[in-house]
């Protein structure tokens, strides 16, 4: 590029091209106008600062608000830290509730001395939290304070859904897995099989244990007891009952689901002599029989049982009811029957009695099943 500067032909004097000076020109524009922007806004953030010198000057108490405001905010700040952590706020009433079971005195009393090193301007949940960590039964704790000097705590309780069988050892484990130790551990609880044993508070990490919790946790909390174990079969997740009855989970997905279609089943007459329930897609869930075994209005399922037929028909219908009442329609029509039977008045006091002992009759070949079956 040739950058030889052109002579003038008057002065003499060499000067650039046309087009250099132009965007020299445009550039001294530039910064002229930047120049310019702030020299304005250094003029009027000057005028501000002297309009508000003229004030103070013209009005004294303005002045002195000022000033006060100024010396007031420091003080008031730290005097607010201090009450914060004084005696006049410090927690005096613990109320704990929520902590069941043979440590639920230990929890309170570590809650509570925990509770009473804070304010009740300057609670301190995660402390209470941290104070409650070596209770793994402890999900959650809530806390709400009361001004002056109280605090009220809510334990949220992990629930054993299952004991876990690894060799001998009986461990109780919630539903995300975490492992309650072996106090907590009930024969009321279903088992599932494993390997490794988690410490008490540390998480079982066997995938298929963790599903098999995953639907124990959503089945209602009165069924637990009907559940005998959970384990994986060709049919994937399979959960036996007391009574022998096996339920076909397949997975982990729409526990809730699930369980539902399984009430809807057990509602039917037809499910009487059921060995099976597979509900692994909760929209087709059916019930099977062994051949020759199944109600005129049912399909056989066929194939192979585990289990022997009629054994422990009771458990079926506890199951039944536990899982009806636990929905909002079961609900709603066990309301309505106990309406109607209140409603309906004897014909003779020998037909009542009769009623009476067939009922008894019923009620003890019930148990008498369930005890075979148990």
């Amino acid at each position: 590029m040739d950058r030889t500067l052109a002579a003038d032909p008057i002065s003499g004097r060499k000067r650039a091209p046309a087009g250099r000076r132009g965007s020299s020109s445009r550039r001294a524009s530039a910064r002229g106008g930047l120049l310019g922007s702030a020299t304005g806004v250094a003029s009027r953030a000057g005028g501000r600062v002297e309009g508000l010198r003229v004030a103070l000057r013209a009005r004294p108490r303005l002045r002195i608000v000022l000033l006060c405001s100024l010396v007031a905010a420091p003080l008031l700040g730290g005097a607010w830290l201090w009450l914060r952590h004084s005696s006049f706020v410090a927690v005096e009433h613990v109320h704990v509730s929520g902590a069941h079971g043979a440590q639920a005195g230990a929890i309170e009393a570590a809650l509570t001395e925990a509770a009473k090193r804070q304010s009740t301007l300057a609670d301190d949940p995660a402390a209470l939290k941290a104070a409650a960590a070596r209770f793994p039964q402890v999900a959650a704790v809530h806390v709400q304070t009361s001004f002056p000097h109280g605090m009220r705590i809510t334990v949220v309780e992990r629930r054993a859904v299952a004991v876990l069988l690894v060799g001998g050892t009986k461990i109780a484990v919630g539903a995300d897995g975490i492992a309650l130790g072996s106090g907590a551990a009930t024969t009321s609880l279903p088992t599932v099989g494993d390997d490794v044993a988690p410490a008490s508070g540390e998480r079982d990490r066997n995938p298929l244990v963790l599903q098999a919790l995953t639907v124990l946790g959503a089945a209602p909390a009165r069924i637990d007891p009907l559940v005998a174990r959970a384990y994986f079969s060709p049919r994937g997740l399979t959960l036996a009952m007391q009574n022998g009855l096996l339920v076909y989970f397949g997975d982990a997905s729409r526990p809730h689901a699930k369980w539902m279609a399984l009430a809807a089943v057990l509602a039917n007459e037809t499910s009487g002599g059921a060995i099976y329930i597979d509900v692994r897609s909760p929209e087709r869930a059916a019930e099977g029989f062994a051949p020759g075994q199944a109600p005129a209005t049912a399909e056989t399922a066929g194939g192979g049982t585990e289990v022997q037929i009629g054994k422990g028909e009771s458990t079926v219908s506890a199951l039944a009811a536990g899982l009806a009442a636990a929905t909002p329609e079961g609900r709603a029509r066990s309301a309505a029957k106990s309406e109607e039977e209140s409603s309906e008045e004897p014909s003779s006091s020998s037909g009542s009695a009769s009623a009476g002992e067939a009922g008894e009759g019923e009620e003890t070949s019930a148990s008498s099943e369930e005890g075979r079956g148990g």
